[in-house]
């Protein structure tokens, strides 16, 4: 094959690299605009895993990196005026000139052509000249040919908050280092590691807002460099910040990161050739086809391990188009996961601000966590002493409510391993869990005129001695009409609370559980069928009418139209929530959650895809929380003082125009002061229009910013289903509670299951079943040690 690489960085070198060595016969040439030694950027940070790849690719120039790379396990974290170090993290530092000359090196070796100096602006004409098969475009972030052919490569480019700065300096750090410093104009943090001897890379990032509060923007080069040395004195020791990007005047040197994700990489484009008409493919490589914020170190492998790829695709297809499909296939989603790897840690130093009240050790354990790449368990795998010297001191701090402060004593026996975050108990108001995981309100459709029965009573009471914390009834309808089908159940008389006290007291009796009750009104989305019967369908006979912050149907053309709530509706159903409360309280429930999510009655007034009211109940969010509010505090003032109480909340509607973060916010804040103890943190299903973000934990994040922005505690839900994930959440403080609903559809006992696989023991049992808990942790140990041994 005869190949054309536009850019000589990273990507198109090796990518022509592995050509030649794959077929020594291939044509390759490598057309780059600087001089053959110049670059700009100072070290590149690659992991050891990446350097494990490399070394498959071509031993010969991996063998050259290793030789010349700075290597380090430790990560040092500054703040506050703390330092805390965790080890076993594996990254290796070097020049990215000595890489790009390392490179060029071998390409000249192995017969790879290299033109400098050259600029190309067209490349059909460079694919003719040369008479190319394969057009690779490694002309990196401001790629003309992806601006040349958008229409295909459909880029998304998304510029980040942050400003920064990227320097060096002769101070050698001994590990990665992360220091942050705290301004009256705001954060700022620096990245700084060890690249090659004497010199390290010293990167510094701050907000957008916080850059032009301080003004940098109007300062020169210099004035700006002597800026930050002057904020990071303290791990400067004297020396100087250098800039390498003398070329550029002013503040120019700050930048902000553009996130791109292209919708495809290849494009076919039909040309006349010195061997006549042919379609020759254009490829993205590298920055012209994606980036990963610096902060995880990642654009460098991307672009690296784009090369190994597409020559891997190339020599094992049956055709150019097919290695090419290939290529695009499998790599789009790699990147993918590495890119929301990416956005996870660009979003984290983004909002240092929202994690500034953490104690050092939780600031720390957020970092370092902060993309989701490392989990809980990976972080023991790296440094058990750390991890576990960490969960002692969350112990420490457990039993009383984290994100206020309060202390308590260690919750970790004397001489045994402390317990797992998941594990520690949490107290609010005179209620104590005796860990964090909630049985998440599910919605079983199961009752008889809202009376439960035996299937709800083994149902929760299973759930309950299956080890969680607390377990939460469905959605408990206020009266007759507020149910969404008629196999709700209902707390609107005094059969359905005798019935709900038979439960509570089996779950208090057999099991170290608390149970939980939600109650809410369905509003318009009421009045239908069993869920296994047509999900929001209405009902096809008996319907009863149904009421709604405004008349709009749930499902336009298919679902009852409701009618607007008049004042004299708002204090009947306000009425209808008190008289809940109190049997509630008389069945003996430890914790009641008022329902004001997924679009049901008090979501539908929250909500301004649903509220389009012109009275003092529409209009403004104020005016929106209006009736919810009034219905929290009649329900707060009857239910038991020292028994907390929580809200349920869409904190993301997912529609343009709908309910968003930064709502959420304000709606918990108003929910805190009316006397809300927690705030439980879901989205959606306000409008049939919403387009969700579905992923992993992919919740979370709205309870993380509710409980550091608002200062209340949260619940997390949504895609949390393994002991990693609740760990992880609580341990960096983004929630103090998390709720799992189908995981403990599948598994009752979840939380004993769960700390079994990851392997701790000291977790207690319903004693009827403790002969089957040794059993269960030897099977766990048993695979872990197969799985070590590689035997099938």
């Amino acid at each position: 094959m005869k190949i054309v690489c536009l850019g000589g960085g990273p990507s198109g070198l090796y990518f022509g690299l592995l050509m030649k060595l794959q077929n020594p016969a291939n044509e390759i040439t490598v057309i780059e605009r600087n001089r053959p030694y110049d670059t700009f950027g100072w070290g590149v940070v690659f992991s050891d895993a990446t350097m494990q790849n490399l070394a498959q690719a071509d031993p010969v120039s991996a063998g050259t990196i290793v030789d010349a790379f700075s290597h380090w396990d430790d990560i040092d974290i500054h703040y506050k005026g703390r330092t805390l170090r965790s080890g076993g993290h594996g990254f290796i530092g070097i020049g990215r000139k000595h890489m790009l000359n390392i490179l060029q090196a071998r390409c000249e070796e192995v017969g790879v052509k290299l033109v400098f100096e050259t600029y190309v602006e067209d490349d059909q004409k460079a694919a003719i000249d040369y008479d190319a098969d394969l057009v690779i475009a490694s002309d990196g972030l401001n790629s003309l040919v992806r601006k040349r052919y958008a229409d295909t490569f459909k880029p998304d480019i998304d510029t980040r908050r942050c400003r920064f700065v990227w320097l060096g300096t002769t101070k050698v750090f001994d590990a990665f280092t992360f220091a942050f410093v705290e301004t009256a104009h705001g954060w700022f943090q620096a990245h700084a590691y060890r690249f090659e001897d004497g010199m390290s890379t010293f990167i510094v990032e701050t907000l957008d807002e916080t850059w032009q509060a301080a003004g940098l923007e109007s300062m020169s080069q210099e004035e700006g460099i002597a800026y930050c040395e002057k904020l990071f004195a303290p791990w400067l020791d004297g020396h100087k910040l250098i800039s390498n990007a003398t070329h550029l005047r002013g503040s120019a040197i700050w930048i902000r990161f553009p996130r791109v994700i292209c919708n495809g990489w290849v494009r076919w484009n039909e040309l006349i050739t010195p061997r006549g008409k042919r379609k020759v493919p254009v490829v993205l490589m590298g920055d012209a086809a994606h980036t990963a914020h610096f902060s995880i170190g990642s654009g460098t492998k991307l672009a690296l391990e784009d090369a190994i790829e597409l020559a891997r695709c190339l020599e094992d297809a049956s055709s150019l188009e097919a290695g090419l499909k290939h290529y695009e296939d499998a790599r789009s989603v790699e990147v993918l996961k590495i890119q929301n790897a990416a956005r996870n840690s660009t979003e984290w130093f983004e909002s240092v601000a929202r994690y500034a009240s953490l104690e050092p050790e939780q600031f720390a354990y957020s970092l370092l966590t902060r993309s989701q790449r490392i989990s809980h368990e990976n972080l023991r795998l790296r440094d058990a002493a750390w991890l576990e010297g960490y969960e002692d001191w969350i112990a420490s701090r457990a039993g009383g409510n984290a994100a206020q402060g309060k202390q308590g004593p260690s919750a970790a026996p004397d001489g045994k391993r402390p317990p797992l975050p998941m594990l520690t108990p949490f107290k609010a108001r005179s209620v104590t869990l005796a860990n964090r995981i909630v049985m998440s309100p599910m919605a079983m459709y199961s009752c008889v005129n809202g009376v439960p029965g035996d299937f709800h009573l083994v149902h929760l009471g299973s759930r309950a001695m299956g080890g969680a914390g607390l377990v939460m009834v469905e959605m408990t309808c206020v009266s007759p009409d507020a149910r969404i089908t008629p196999g709700c159940p209902g707390m609107w008389n005094d059969a359905q609370g005798a019935a709900f006290r038979r439960i509570v007291d089996f779950v208090h009796g057999n099991s170290n559980a608390r149970i939980g009750m939600q109650l809410g009104h369905a509003g318009r989305k009421g009045s239908t069928r069993l869920a296994w019967d047509g999900i929001d369908q209405p009902l096809p006979a008996d319907n009863w009418p149904l009421i709604a912050a405004s008349a709009l149907p749930y499902i336009e053309g298919v679902s009852q139209v409701p009618r607007a709530a008049t004042r004299a509706d708002m204090e009947r159903i306000r009425g209808d929530f008190v008289a809940a409360a109190r049997r509630v309280a008389a069945a003996g429930f430890d914790w009641l959650e008022l329902h004001c999510a997924h679009g049901y009655l008090l979501s539908s007034f929250i909500s301004p895809l649903t509220n389009q009211r012109t009275d003092e109940y529409g209009g403004s969010l104020e005016n929106r929380l209006r009736f919810p509010l009034e219905v929290f505090h009649a329900v707060r003032a009857v239910w038991p003082e020292h028994l907390p109480m929580s809200v349920r909340i869409s904190a993301h509607d997912w529609v343009e125009g709908g309910i968003t973060p930064d709502d959420a916010v304000e709606i918990a804040r108003a929910f805190k002061a009316a006397g809300a103890d927690m705030i439980d943190c879901s989205s959606g299903q306000v409008s049939r229009d919403e387009k969700p973000v579905y992923g992993r934990m992919f919740q979370t994040p709205f309870a993380d910013r509710v409980r550091n922005e608002a200062g209340i505690p949260t619940i997390a839900v949504g895609a949390i289903f393994e002991a990693d994930h609740v760990n992880g959440i609580i341990a960096s403080g983004r929630a103090d509670l998390c709720a799992l609903a189908r995981p403990h559809l599948s598994d009752a006992s979840w939380t004993l299951r769960e700390s079994a696989r990851v392997g701790y023991t000291d977790v207690a049992w319903p004693k009827q079943y403790f002969a089957g808990k040794r059993q269960l942790e030897t099977n766990f140990e048993r695979a872990a040690a197969y799985a070590k041994l590689d035997i099938k």
